[in-house]
């Protein structure tokens, strides 16, 4: 039998701890592009309330603050409407997420002081485009972790 001294045994279960839990490096780097995602969807809400008609944002509190209750909305109730709608989605080859994306911007816009959305086509447009930044944005972030890998 082999006997296996305490450094040994140190060293083997670091080892294991290191590859089962992710480095601070990753840690920093998520919470980063997690920020990144909140900054550019404000200033993706000032643009579409610059161009939308029926769009309105009173400052950037107000943005920072609508973008995170769109996100909690959609994490909760867009996702049981997303769930709810599949086979109208299908359908529809996907184009009703747009309409569950602008029904959440109008219910953010009644939540959110200084965040309002006067019609639905407003808020569809506005989904339209927040869908466009942050299929964009989700593009630059997947590059950038496989040239991290």
């Amino acid at each position: 039998m082999r006997s296996v001294d305490a450094a040994t045994l140190y060293t083997s279960r670091e080892m294991l701890y290191r590859r089962l839990t992710p480095s601070l490096k990753c840690r920093e780097v998520c919470v980063l592009g997690l920020l990144l995602r909140w900054i550019v969807g404000a200033i993706t809400l000032f643009v579409i309330a610059y161009f939308v008609p029926g769009f309105h944002i009173r400052d950037w509190v107000s943005a920072l603050l609508a973008v995170l209750v769109i996100g909690l909305l959609n994490a909760t109730l867009g996702l049981l409407l997303k769930i709810l709608t599949f086979p109208l989605s299908i359908v529809t080859l996907g184009l009703f997420l747009l309409v569950i994306n602008a029904f959440v911007l109008m219910l953010a816009s009644r939540l959110v002081p200084g965040f309002h959305v006067d019609t639905f086509g407003s808020a569809f447009v506005g989904a339209v485009i927040l869908a466009l930044v942050h299929m964009l944005l989700g593009m630059g972030t997947k590059s950038e972790r496989r040239a991290q890998r």
